[in-house]
């Protein structure tokens, strides 16, 4: 899906942006200031109004209320244009620096939509010019990378296993000259991937390690690590079907991962970029992997599977301990790991773990500069022997249901050892209720924020 900007145009709809009260200042005549008052036009958020002319619309308002009304939410100019007629719009007033650059983002982010099963439904909408300020290049390309996301996360498992999930990786390096080498099958015993193969044999699509390198190899190294669990059983350990209605979003992680790849790439930043995947299908037949065995990992730690739903985590451990291989510079773990994340926090605010100090604080200021909300959880280290089981390194699904976000990054955690500067994602990836800019279904969290972070670190 294309989100861009509409072409600069005269006959543009002027918007004028007015808090509570703010509407007198305008230059209106007795009729429209007649017209204002008897549709109630007062300013208060999220409130539209158009003024008629001669032609048809002469100007649109829209409520922008105040301060504590905006915090309640983000996007409301999104949610605002939601409300007007379709045309061509341009901002004449009322927004201007980084507020303006995000609501102008937003508008072109409610223009997403799933369409890949309706055909080529399309409907009339509000489009913006894009004002003067903004680096509308970047923001279209941002915005391309979200939808992307959004259309991997939507995508059913029918369409969006381990092959399809390959395909889409591949595509996205070939679109921007990057190399991609793939693990797959019997291989990732033979080269030591053995809780990814675990994991996914019992699929009829073959797990695999999908790795991508992109950059100048003497610049930084980001790393990213993203969940492809294209849909989520529970193995053995079956989830019921009301908790399976949604296990196309486990890959959620990766399409992330890929989301914030496209933005470094599309945008240029002089990082060497590496991307890793394990892509699997946590199914189930005589060969799946069962309770109670215990799995040897890349790392040389053991893991004493006491849940097959508890997978995620497996993958990742031998994709982080690949990565951490090299010591990169920043490692970015992301993943639809936990229900207990969604319990502390809910659906909106993915929480976010890591030892470095500075690299938290920075990402708590993208996280809000971005409207891309993220919310700092601890490496609790009083529980650690939770994860420790008695015949093995690691347990896998710790007994008693307590801190399950956090006895799951205290795992990962134990795969890390080289790189100072780690953070993992507890991400949900998904919209339960519609809301401004974000259509119900996929959602691509997180990416903005840690986009800001990789640019102003590395190459700002």
């Amino acid at each position: 899906m294309t989100l861009t900007f509409a072409p600069k145009s005269e006959t543009a709809i002027p918007v004028y942006i007015l808090g509570e009260g703010d509407a007198v200042a305008l230059d209106l005549t007795q009729p429209q200031s007649r017209w204002l008052e008897s549709v109630g036009f007062t300013g208060k958020l999220g409130q539209v109004a158009l003024i008629p002319g001669e032609g048809g619309i002469d100007a649109a308002l829209i409520g922008w209320g105040n301060a504590k009304a905006r915090a309640r939410d983000r996007f409301h100019l999104a949610g605002a244009a939601a409300k007007l007629p379709a045309g061509d719009y341009r901002i004449a007033a009322g927004l201007e620096g980084s507020e303006l650059t995000i609501e102008c983002l937003g508008w072109l982010l409610s223009g997403y939509r799933f369409t890949r099963y309706k055909g080529n439904e399309h409907k009339p909408k509000a489009r913006l010019v894009a004002p003067a300020g903004i680096d509308a290049a970047r923001l279209e390309k941002i915005a391309a990378a979200d939808a992307m996301t959004r259309d991997l996360i939507n995508t059913p498992t029918s369409d969006m296993g381990p092959d399809a999930l390959e395909a889409a990786f591949r595509e996205l390096a070939g679109a921007h000259g990057a190399e991609v080498s793939v693990i797959k099958g019997g291989d990732l015993l033979t080269q030591n991937f053995p809780m990814i193969h675990a994991v996914g044999r019992a699929s009829d699509q073959a797990p695999r390690l999908l790795d991508m390198h992109w950059g100048r190899a003497d610049a930084p190294k980001v790393t990213l690590v993203g969940k492809g669990v294209c849909f989520d059983t529970g193995g053995l350990n079956i989830k019921p079907g009301s908790s399976m209605g949604l296990m196309k979003k486990d890959m959620g992680g990766s399409a992330t991962a890929m989301g914030l790849a496209r933005m470094i790439m599309s945008l240029g930043l002089d990082v060497r970029l590496r991307v890793l995947v394990p892509a699997v299908e946590n199914s189930i037949s005589a060969g799946a992997f069962r309770p109670g065995d215990i799995l040897t990992s890349r790392k040389g730690l053991t893991v004493e599977v006491n849940n097959t739903d508890a997978e995620g985590r497996l993958v990742l451990a031998d994709a982080l301990a690949l990565a951490d291989e090299e010591s990169p510079d920043l490692l970015i773990c992301m993943a639809t790991l936990t229900g207990a994340a969604r319990v502390a926090l809910g659906p909106d605010v993915p929480p976010f773990y890591t030892d470095d100090s500075g690299l938290a604080h920075a990402i708590a200021r993208a996280a809000t500069a971005q409207a891309d909300p993220l919310w700092r959880m601890p490496f609790w280290e009083p529980y650690e022997p939770l994860i420790e089981p008695e015949i093995a390194d690691l347990d896998n699904a710790p007994s008693g249901g307590m801190a399950g976000s956090i006895t799951a990054a205290l795992f990962l955690r134990r795969f890390v050892e080289n790189t100072t500067a780690f953070v993992h994602l507890d991400l949900y990836g998904w919209v339960p209720k519609a809301k401004a800019a974000r259509t119900k279904g996929g959602a691509c969290q997180s990416a903005r924020a840690l986009l800001s972070v990789i640019d102003q670190q590395f190459t700002g």
